[in-house]
């Protein structure tokens, strides 16, 4: 029987495409602690790809069809941390919030959104044909989009175009691309300094209550109170771990894990836990999202810099491939070495991980590296000839 494809509610994300970029430390002071680049927060996006990983493949009941079998009595014990894993979308907002802030330091408008432009299409685009063309192959595990569909998802536009998404995970990217917009127009446009990035926490922070409150669907669009405080977190921490601390900045911080635990359980938390391989507690989604926000502030302590390992920085970089890939192709492998190949369970499991890693690595290297590189030096060349065009004119 085809699966159904989830909204937003009970999908879990994209890698946020922030927590996709290298994590270096930026700006004109570099950071307070630790080296040039902060490799424990590449170890915590593998964590978080890892935790959506494992919700996609044995949290849900309707992975059921391509199993053979209810996941819940396939993995007893697996099965029953696996449906907070959704959680880690959670964790890649902190880290996004982060980093964003981070990389944008001393960057025009242009370089942000080129930069980021660069970094998240061409992984994607390769993600998207693979899936859309395994979807019209096997239709029986997965009902395929149509092509003009198809052909919207490649802008990355769908979500809000009301198109049906090829990549269950890709709902992320659309409330990244707001974070994204509403950061650079209110900070990143006169320059990113303390002082804007504070303004802007407090303000957004003010207008995701208001927007609950409105019940506007443009409003709540905008404001995005069910992910701001998230976002936000990772935003204060990032100047925590480039300024030090100060009470101002871990007031934020705690308004942000205050609200973002609340609408953490408002969302998934359900007393009949439908669709998932078990029931929820609040308590445990509550500690989750306490883990989220305590990781990354770690991170902006310093607390951390041990985690300097040189493989954290290839995991970090397999992340976002990893993220896109693994939902659905992952569900026509599981099909194919548990119900026709004859793996158990395990292995099945394993195997499908292993092995979207390894794609992951690949579409790292033959797509994101050259294309991305190539795109983003396209573009930069095409923007300086432009404004050296209207220098010449004026």
């Amino acid at each position: 029987m085809p699966s159904t494809r989830t909204g937003a509610a009970t999908a879990a994300p994209a890698i946020p495409a922030a927590a996709a970029a290298p994590v270096t430390v930026g700006g004109r002071m570099g950071g307070r602690y630790g080296s040039s680049r902060l490799r424990a927060l590449d170890g915590l996006r593998i964590l978080a790809a890892l935790m959506v990983c494992l919700y996609h493949y044995i949290g849900k009941q309707d992975t059921s069809h391509v199993w053979g079998a209810d996941p819940a009595h396939l993995f007893p014990q697996l099965s029953r941390p696996a449906i907070y894993g959704c959680l880690g979308v959670q964790l890649f907002f902190v880290i996004s919030g982060f980093v964003i802030c981070m990389s944008t330091w001393g960057k025009s408008v242009g370089a942000f959104f080129r930069s980021r432009v660069a970094r998240l299409y061409p992984a994607y685009w390769v993600a998207i044909l693979l899936t859309a063309a395994a979807c019209a192959a096997v239709p029986s595990v997965i009902k395929p989009v149509r092509l003009d569909e198809v052909l919207v998802n490649l802008t990355m536009l769908q979500q809000p175009v009301g198109v049906h998404r090829v990549l269950g995970v890709c709902w992320t990217l659309w409330v990244e691309a707001r974070f994204y917009v509403l950061f650079a127009l209110c900070v990143v446009w006169k320059g990113v300094t303390y002082r804007r990035v504070v303004v802007f926490c407090c303000l957004w922070t003010v207008a995701a209550a208001v927007a609950v409150v409105a019940d506007n669907p443009l409003a709540t669009e905008i404001a995005m109170p069910e992910y701001a405080p998230f976002f936000i977190g990772g935003l204060a921490l990032y100047l925590i771990h480039r300024y030090g601390s100060d009470l101002l900045l871990w007031g934020i911080v705690a308004v942000s894990w205050l609200l973002g635990q609340h609408v953490a359980v408002d969302g998934l938390w359900s007393p009949h836990g439908p669709g998932l391989s078990g029931e929820r507690s609040p308590y445990v989604i509550m500690l989750v999202v306490t883990f989220a926000f305590a990781s990354v502030a770690a991170v902006a302590l310093g607390w951390l810099r041990w985690a300097d390992w040189r493989w954290l920085t290839v995991a970090g970089a397999l992340t976002y491939p990893f993220y896109l890939v693994h939902e659905h192709l992952g569900w026509f492998a599981i099909a194919g070495l548990h119900r026709h190949l004859g793996f158990t369970p395990r292995e099945t499991l394993f195997t499908a991980v292993v092995g979207f890693l390894l794609l992951a690595y690949v579409i790292h290297r033959l797509v994101e590296k050259p294309l991305g590189l190539r795109l983003k030096n396209s573009m930069t060349a095409q923007s300086a000839r432009i404004r050296l065009a209207l220098r010449t004119r004026a």
